[in-house]
C-alpha cells in the first residue's frame, strides 16, 4: 500500500504570476504596437462589480484609439519595463522558486501579421528571462495573455479569422526557437475558456462584425485551440524538454439545490467551462460540446485538418482559481453564492472549492497540475507609520494552502502554485490600481500618481516563511 503524502513535494514550485499588459508599461517604447489591453479604460463612476472588460464594437475601439481625455492605466502599468531588475530581486527575497509572466505579442509582432519579429522587443525578453534565472527562479511564460495586436482585431476581426492561426503560430515558433534551453514551462493561452467576461480582450472579435457574437466566440476559440495544438506540436519538435500547459479559469458552479434538474444543469454548465481542456489534453471535441452547439443553433466550422491538428496535446493542466458560483435549472448563468464571504468586488472566497477543483481536474486528466493564479484583491492602505497591514490576505492564503495540502493527500499530482500577483499591478478586469493583490505594495494610484516606491506588506514576511518551510508553517 502506498503511503499518503504528508506535505508538498520537495521540488514544489512556489511562484508568482503577472501579465505583461498589467505591469510593464512602456506601451510605445522600442517598437511596441498597440494591443487590445492598451485601450482598457479605467472608470471610477460605476459600481466595483461592474468594472469589467466586455464585448466591443469596432466603432468604439476606433473612438478609444483617438481619445485624449480617457485614462488607460495599462499603458503605464507599474513601469516594470524599466524596474524589472529591482522588482525581481524583491521577489527573490520573498523566496519565489518560479516566476510566471507573459510575453507581449505586440512587442514581438507590433501589428501581428508581419513576417519578421521586432528585435528590440525580443531583446527585452532576452534580458528579462536571463534576470529571472539569475535570481534563482524558474521562468514560466504565457504566450497570449490578453495582448492581441489591435491591428489583427481591426483588419481580421481577431480570432474569428482563420488567418490568425498562421499569425499566432509564427509568433509561437519565434519564441520556442529563441528560448530553447532557457524556458521549460509554457502556457500558450491564458484562461482560454474565459470567452464571456473577456470576449474582446481575449478573442479580439467585434460584435458588430458578426451575425451572432456567441457563435462567433466559439468559432474564434476553435481557431485559437487549433493554433495552440499546432504550436504544441512545433514546441515538442524543437525541444523535448518543453512542457506545454493548458490553462483554464477555474471556479465551477455548485447546484443551487439537490433537485435533479439543478444538479444536471450544473453539470452542463461546468462541462462548458472545461471542454477546452478536454480538447487540448485529450485531442478531440467531446460529444457534449456538439450537443451544446446544436441546442444553441451554432454552426462551428471544423475541418478534417483541424481534427488532425488537435491530436497534438499539451503536457500539463493549469488553472486560475478565485471563486465559485451557484447554478440552477431556471437561470442561464452562474450567480454568486450568498452563503460565502466575498471581497469588495463580490468575488466569493471558497478555499474548499479549490480542493474540490483539484480533485475534479486530476480525476479527469491524470496529469501534472499547476495552480497558475490564485489570490485576492483588497483596498490595502499605507499607514502613517509606513506599514501595510493585510491580515485578511494572510488568512485567505492560509486557508487555501490548507486545502491544497489536503488535495495532495487525496493523491492529486500538484506540482506548483503561483500567487496572483506577488507585487501590486493594474487590475485585469477593472484597470484600477487600487484593487491590490500583492505581497509588495506599489505606491501608485489609479491614475498613475505616486512615488512608485515598493514596500513590503505584512503578508510578505508570512509568505516568506511559508515558502522557506515548503508550506509547513502556515
Amino acid at each position: 500500500m502506498n503511503s499518503v503524502p504528508t506535505g508538498f513535494p520537495k521540488d514544489f514550485l512556489w511562484g508568482g504570476a503577472v501579465a505583461a499588459n498589467q505591469l510593464e508599461g512602456a506601451y510605445d517604447v522600442d517598437g511596441k504596437g498597440l494591443s487590445v489591453a492598451d485601450i482598457n479604460e479605467y472608470k471610477n463612476d460605476i459600481p466595483l462589480e461592474k468594472r469589467l472588460n466586455g464585448e466591443m464594437t469596432s466603432e468604439l475601439v476606433l473612438a478609444l484609439l483617438k481619445a485624449q481625455e480617457k485614462v488607460f492605466p495599462k499603458r503605464w502599468g507599474i513601469d516594470f519595463y524599466h524596474t524589472y531588475k529591482e522588482d525581481l530581486k524583491l521577489l527573490a527575497e520573498l523566496g519565489l522558486k518560479s516566476f510566471r509572466t507573459s510575453i507581449s505579442w505586440v512587442r514581438i509582432y507590433p501589428n501581428g501579421d508581419e513576417l519578421e519579429p521586432n528585435e528590440l522587443g525580443l531583446k527585452f525578453y532576452d534580458d528579462l528571462i536571463d534576470e529571472i534565472i539569475k535570481n534563482g527562479m524558474e521562468p514560466m511564460i504565457t504566450i497570449s495573455h490578453y495582448e492581441m495586436p489591435i491591428n489583427l482585431s481591426l483588419k481580421y476581426n481577431g480570432w474569428y479569422s482563420r488567418d490568425t492561426i498562421e499569425f499566432f503560430t509564427r509568433y509561437c515558433k519565434t519564441l520556442f526557437d529563441r528560448y530553447k534551453g532557457k524556458v521549460k514551462y509554457w502556457i500558450i493561452a491564458n484562461q482560454i475558456n474565459l470567452i464571456t467576461h473577456e470576449s474582446y480582450n481575449h478573442l479580439g472579435i467585434f460584435e458588430d462584425k458578426v451575425d451572432n457574437i456567441e457563435e462567433a466566440k466559439y468559432q474564434g476559440v476553435h481557431h485559437e485551440m487549433v493554433a495552440s495544438a499546432l504550436a504544441t506540436k512545433y514546441a515538442h519538435e524543437v525541444d523535448e524538454n518543453y512542457q506545454i500547459g493548458v490553462m483554464l479559469c477555474g471556479g465551477p458552479a455548485y447546484p443551487a439545490t439537490c433537485h435533479p434538474d439543478d444538479v444536471f444543469s450544473t453539470v452542463r454548465s461546468n462541462q462548458m467551462l472545461y471542454f477546452f481542456s478536454d480538447i487540448l489534453l485529450r485531442g478531440y471535441y467531446p460529444g457534449y460540446a456538439f450537443r451544446y452547439f446544436e441546442d444553441k443553433g451554432y454552426k462551428i466550422h471544423i475541418t478534417e485538418e483541424d481534427k488532425e491538428a488537435l491530436k497534438h496535446t499539451a503536457d500539463f493542466m493549469s488553472f486560475s482559481y478565485y471563486y465559485t458560483r451557484i447554478f440552477d435549472a431556471k437561470s442561464d448563468k452562474p450567480y454568486r453564492n450568498s452563503q460565502l464571504p466575498a471581497n469588495p468586488w463580490g468575488w466569493t472566497i471558497d478555499p474548499v472549492g479549490l480542493r474540490t477543483l483539484l480533485n475534479l481536474y486530476y480525476d479527469r486528466y491524470q496529469c501534472p497540475i499547476y495552480i497558475t493564479e490564485n489570490g485576492v484583491g483588497y483596498h490595502d492602505k499605507l499607514e502613517d507609520s509606513g506599514e501595510i497591514k493585510d491580515p485578511y490576505r494572510v488568512e485567505y492564503f492560509r486557508e487555501h494552502f490548507k486545502q491544497m495540502k489536503e488535495a495532495v493527500r487525496d493523491g492529486v499530482d500538484l506540482r506548483g502554485y503561483y500567487a496572483w500577483a506577488p507585487i501590486d499591478i493594474v487590475s485585469c478586469s477593472s484597470s484600477e490600481m487600487s484593487k491590490r493583490y500583492g505581497f509588495i505594495y506599489v505606491d501608485q494610484d489609479d491614475y498613475g500618481n505616486g512615488s512608485k516606491k515598493r514596500m513590503f506588506k505584512e503578508s510578505f514576511h508570512w509568505m516568506q516563511r511559508v515558502i522557506a518551510t515548503n508550506g509547513e508553517e502556515l
